[in-house]
């Protein structure tokens, strides 16, 4: 059977935007993100009530963004990955945010959600579908994929059950003690070779 991997973003190939934005800002409130609070609506509404109290537009965040880079080792082992079978990421980031990143992993398929932006406004936020990791996964596997799936965060957990094979890479300690059945990697030579052994 053909193998397909999917990966979460944030946290496993770049930083964590919003934790990046909250440094730059200085707002600590910016820093929750899906390893601190699972349902992804009532953190995005928190998020664009933070924006809108302090005026700070898309491009703000976007400004935050091109400073970013992979995280170390990030683009090497996506490089040997995609050598070996295809790769999809599977993202609850926004278009708006990664097309900088990316271009920095020379193009790979994601698959994330949109903004509505109103003169540098973001207005809204528009999701692919609900829990679209957890789908993307499933649509996958009735396609006669065998599905290895990598995340770190709440977010991820769906995906991961969803998935023949889910491993947690780099996840908080809270995500690790609620979600023990998943296996647990901290490095990418051990995540590559826990999926090598399952494609």
């Amino acid at each position: 059977m053909q193998s397909v991997v999917t990966l979460d973003l944030e946290g496993v190939l770049v930083p964590e935007i919003w934790i990046a934005f909250a440094q730059k800002t200085g707002i600590d409130a910016l820093r929750k993100t899906t390893r601190d609070e699972p349902d992804y609506d009532i953190l995005m509404d928190y998020r664009l009530k933070i924006l809108q109290e302090n005026n700070l537009k898309l491009s703000d965040i976007q400004e935050v963004i091109g400073t970013l880079s992979p995280m170390d080792g990030a683009k090497e082992f996506l490089d040997k990955l995609r050598s070996k079978t295809q790769v999809i990421i599977l993202s609850d980031t926004f278009l708006q945010f990664a097309k900088p990143l990316m271009s920095q992993l020379d193009w790979p398929t994601i698959f994330c959600h949109h903004l509505e932006v109103q003169d540098d406004v973001i207005t809204n936020y528009c999701l692919r579908q609900p829990d679209q990791k957890r789908k993307s996964v499933e649509a996958f596997k009735a396609l006669n994929f065998n599905v290895i799936a990598a995340g770190d965060s709440y977010n991820d957990t769906t995906m991961l059950a969803a998935a023949d094979h889910g491993i947690l890479f780099r996840a908080p300690d809270n995500v690790k003690a609620e979600f023990g059945s998943f296996q647990v990697t901290e490095e990418y030579d051990e995540l590559m070779a826990l999926v090598e052994e399952r494609l």
